[in-house]
């Protein structure tokens, strides 16, 4: 089973250099768009991980930029929650809204921090885990 989101958004004028193309930089921030949507969608978006306790910094993202990302143009970000027991892992993929061509791959890994001890865990906690499982309902991750 797959649990993912799909966000459309547009490159906006503020995010591109002189020659109208995204600048690198500005890919991690559509990665965070689509990010929040996933987690919404489990139900665990930040305000609930602050609320019951734990944060979960980015400790590693790595980015294939495959096609640029044009000004004025609306893509789509397609993130899907690989891994969550230990950490949580997210899979990218930006594909041009229009020609529904691969434009960036990525994938980032958040670990689980208990507030307000800022203790590292080595696994998530069940707040998180269990609203997955109740979505995957018995079967596992793709």
């Amino acid at each position: 089973m797959e649990i993912s989101s799909e966000t459309k958004f547009r490159v906006e004028f503020y995010d591109v250099d002189s020659m109208e193309v995204a600048w690198h930089g500005n890919y991690i921030k559509y990665m965070e768009v689509g990010r929040c949507a996933l987690l919404d969608k489990i139900g665990y978006g930040y305000n609930e991980m602050k609320a019951t306790g734990y944060v979960f910094p980015v400790t590693t993202l790595n980015v294939k930029y495959v096609r640029s990302l044009f000004f004025g143009k609306e893509y789509i970000i397609k993130s899907k929650l690989v891994e969550y027991e230990n950490r949580l892992k997210i899979k990218y993929e930006i594909r041009d809204a229009v020609t529904n061509e691969i434009c960036t791959k990525a994938e980032s890994c958040q670990m689980a921090v208990k507030t307000p001890e800022m203790t590292s865990l080595f696994v998530c906690p069940a707040v998180f885990t269990d609203k997955v499982e109740k979505m995957l309902g018995g079967e596992k991750l793709d």
